[in-house]
């Protein structure tokens, strides 16, 4: 096990068999490191030291690489912060937002500076507040999307794009996609994920 853990940290972190919940997770951990105090340093030149004393029990009998893919390394990363912290992580950095509309919408932490929040236009008609995370200390980067999915705006500033840059999107939009909502006012008209009856 100790030879295969010094083959794996020779290789670096991607040796390690990373899915989409364990990317997210750790993600997670690193955008909250300078927000919350206690949080694991699982950037790339800390995570071995901070993953070995966990990793290696669970290499016990394994000798591949190939035996590496039995990891789970969500549970790992699970297992770093204590109970108090775990806590702490959800409120401070959720992986979902609930927003206008209804729609559980995940948030994006690969850019530790600027998370984002990727939603349709029409889901967030009638919200001034830009949602925020770390205790409503960072603004969430949102990316407007239309109904095709693809970004037509991108804000830190919800307020702002309703009173300036929403009319241009429109304009733009209301011809190509005419079964969706386009009000002449976003903020009185009630959010929706669908089209026009």
């Amino acid at each position: 096990a100790e030879a295969l853990l010094s083959a794996v940290e020779e290789k670096g972190p991607e040796a390690l068999p990373w899915d989409r919940e364990a990317r997210r997770l750790r993600e997670r951990l690193i955008f909250l490191g300078p927000h919350l105090p206690n949080i694991p340093d699982v950037s790339d030149t800390a995570l071995f030291a901070t993953l070995r004393p966990h990793l290696l029990p669970r290499l016990h009998g394994m000798r591949r690489p190939d035996d590496l893919r039995k990891l789970d390394l969500t549970a790992i990363l699970r297992g770093l912060p204590d109970w108090q912290t775990q806590r702490a992580m959800d409120e401070w950095a959720p992986t979902h937002i609930t927003v206008p509309s209804g729609s559980r919408i995940p948030i994006d932490y690969s850019d530790p500076d600027a998370p984002v929040l990727a939603v349709r236009l029409q889901e967030m008609f009638g919200c001034t507040e830009t949602p925020r995370v770390a205790a409503g200390t960072v603004p969430l980067t949102i990316h407007l999307l239309s109904p095709a999915h693809r970004p037509v705006q991108v804000t830190r500033d919800l307020a702002n794009f309703w009173r300036t840059t929403y009319f241009d999107v429109r304009k733009d939009m209301k011809g190509r996609y005419p079964k969706h909502h386009w009000p002449d006012d976003p903020l009185a008209a009630p959010p929706t994920n669908r089209a026009k009856r």
